[in-house]
């Protein structure tokens, strides 16, 4: 039995019960300033594009033109802007992915642990590199010895839409199949480090379960290791697409602008969102051709909303199901 007096023991009792009540506002308070700063942005970006939208001669979301020199005669629109950029952050990811994926799995099951750990730091190194580093790569190394692979394409390939010809010359590199690539880069430590951290969470139990069945490596890794992580994977997924959407710098060096619309080519140059708004930055002056371009960042801004969310209810599903 307890021989603390019953006043000290109830004084105890209420000042948990305060603790448990500041905490739990605290954290609500946390939650809810992100949810309100989230809300803030995008009432932002939608009351200052309003104006230009109602200004708009041309139709916002067919139209590829983007002219915005008079403000008297507005005509922009988002559709070769969502086209390169969707393109591009796809291509990127369906690069990266397996890749991302791979080296998790050879981390976390086939490296020797000395190894391992240096090669993971060497991997999450990428993530430091500043991005104009990657476009100066892109374009003036990787760009030139990709000209004989896109060529290739394009001639054995060019009945597929996606290898057929594009609005920009191949000779300069200064295409999506280009800067999809160095974006994949680019994602590829953030999917590796959220996959592989997953990985590791792996319930030893149901590995030595299927090693006493006499599965093999692989078979290990395909029924325990996968299916334990599919949630992991594809929330590392999401977090790089979600980078490689809204990537500016890189992409504004390596991709060439188009002067004609492009037809969902990976041999299309152009504008990604981040990279259209990034490029005219110098020129928001006047109010209404600055809210074409705050029209085309809460595009943008709704499109990465709508990618995680659906990101969030995937994983969520995959977990539930199984």
């Amino acid at each position: 039995m307890s021989t603390e007096p019953p006043g000290r023991a109830g004084l105890r009792q209420g000042s948990g019960r305060w603790g448990d009540r500041i905490f739990e506002f605290l954290a609500v308070a946390a939650g809810a300033t992100i949810i309100g700063a989230i809300a803030l942005m995008g009432l932002f970006l939608l009351i200052r594009a309003m104006p230009s939208l109602q200004a708009n001669k041309a139709n916002f979301f067919l139209t590829d033109e983007f002219n915005t020199t008079d403000a008297n005669n507005l005509r922009f629109g988002i559709s070769e802007l969502f086209q390169v950029t969707v393109l591009s952050s796809i291509f990127a990811l369906v690069i990266a992915v397996p890749i991302a994926i791979g080296i998790a799995a050879f981390l976390t099951n086939y490296a020797p642990r000395r190894f391992a750990k240096p090669f993971a730091m060497l991997v999450d190194l990428l993530a430091a590199v500043p991005s104009i580093v990657f476009g100066l790569w892109g374009i003036f190394v990787l760009a030139p010895r990709l000209d004989p692979v896109a060529r290739f394409l394009n001639d054995n390939l060019g009945w597929f839409f996606l290898f057929a010809d594009g609005n920009v010359s191949l000779a300069g590199g200064g295409t999506i199949f280009t800067a999809g690539i160095v974006l994949a880069v680019m994602i590829l430590p953030i999917i590796t480090s959220v996959t592989r951290e997953v990985f590791t969470l792996t319930p030893k139990g149901h590995v030595e379960a299927a090693q006493a069945l006499g599965a093999t490596k692989w078979e290990v890794i395909r029924m325990t290791v996968f299916p334990y992580g599919r949630s992991g994977m594809i929330a590392g997924s999401m977090l790089g697409l979600g980078r490689a959407l809204g990537e500016t710098v890189a992409v504004l060096i390596i991709l060439r602008a188009a002067a004609q619309a492009g037809h969902w080519s990976l041999f299309d140059g152009g504008y990604t969102f981040a990279s259209k708004i990034a490029s005219a930055a110098a020129e928001f002056s006047a109010p209404l051709p600055t809210g074409a371009y705050i029209a085309a960042g809460f595009v943008l801004f709704a499109l990465t909303f709508v990618v995680n969310a659906l990101a969030r209810l995937a994983a969520g599903g995959r977990v539930s199901g199984g």
